[in-house]
């Protein structure tokens, strides 16, 4: 086991596309949690004229109210890294929950959970989000939960299809002739053996609860008291011809992340691929 962690690691690290998009984002988790300290101003408050092009005074410019651009994106770093990661764990969590129960009982709870699944597999992700936030409320954790509610069904199938591979190998079999329980079975045995595939998943995840996030909050569906990338876009989309940075900037920050997670995703998906090993 330990030899092939070691050859995963080797995989990952022999990979410069996804070694850069870790750093990456290593900068970006960063920011989102030391930003407001290294940068204290007020991401509100009107500090220059506005629409003010980038320069001296404002970095990376003023919007349409004359609030500092860089000052937005430094602070919406942490809005958007605790929303795409606690929504990303909320809907890792229903998803391989359901998965495993599926994969793992088989029979008529498989065709149950099978049915809500595909359920909500039909429905569009962001139109049923945009739902959710608008009939409650535009509050973080109302957001945080209807990314996760509409988005967990790639995660379930995923870990179904693997405990249905994994629920037939000898030392699963082993496991149950010694007396282990489900559960322990479930959580022990199995899922850790289904990993590597949902460790992709969930990586891959996090850049697609971002654009998520962006959207609700472009159409102006999140905390109004909190300034996040697809806010400060979608409240300067008027501007765009005038004062192109308004948008740009913040539009850049979203691709950047949500590509070097997409790097990292593909990174390890080498790593974990058998294929490659001892090459």
């Amino acid at each position: 086991m330990n030899r092939i962690r070691r050859e995963t690691l080797r995989l990952f690290c022999a990979n410069r596309p996804a070694l850069f998009g870790l750093l990456f984002v290593l900068v970006f988790i960063f920011v989102g949690l030391f930003g407001s300290i290294l940068v204290p101003a007020d991401p509100f408050e009107m500090v220059a004229v506005p629409l003010t092009g980038p320069g001296m005074e404002t970095i990376l410019g003023s919007d349409y109210l004359g609030r500092d651009v860089f000052v937005g994106i430094v602070h919406g770093t942490q809005a958007t890294m605790i929303i795409a990661i606690t929504a990303t764990l909320v809907t890792v969590f229903i998803g391989v929950t359901i998965g495993a129960l599926a994969g793992y009982y088989g029979g008529l709870i498989d065709n149950i959970l099978m049915r809500v699944t595909e359920f909500f597999q039909v429905l569009p992700p962001l139109v049923f989000a945009m739902v959710i936030v608008a009939v409650f409320s535009s509050d973080i954790l109302v957001v945080i939960l209807a990314i996760a509610v509409t988005t967990w069904t790639t995660e379930a199938r995923l870990t179904r299809a693997e405990f249905l591979k994994i629920k037939e190998q000898d030392f699963v079999t082993a496991s149950r002739a010694i007396g282990d329980r489900n559960l322990r079975i479930i959580t022990k045995v199995i899922l850790p053996n289904a990993m590597p595939p949902i460790i992709i998943a969930i990586t891959l995840r996090v850049g697609i609860t971002i654009i998520y996030e962006a959207a609700l909050s472009f159409l102006g569906l999140t905390d109004p008291d909190i300034i996040t990338w697809g806010k400060m876009i979608g409240q300067s989309r008027d501007y765009f011809f005038d004062a192109w940075w308004t948008v740009t900037f913040p539009g850049l920050a979203i691709l950047l992340v949500v590509l070097c997670i997409a790097l990292i995703g593909d990174g390890l998906n080498d790593a974990f691929n058998p294929k490659l090993r001892g090459r």
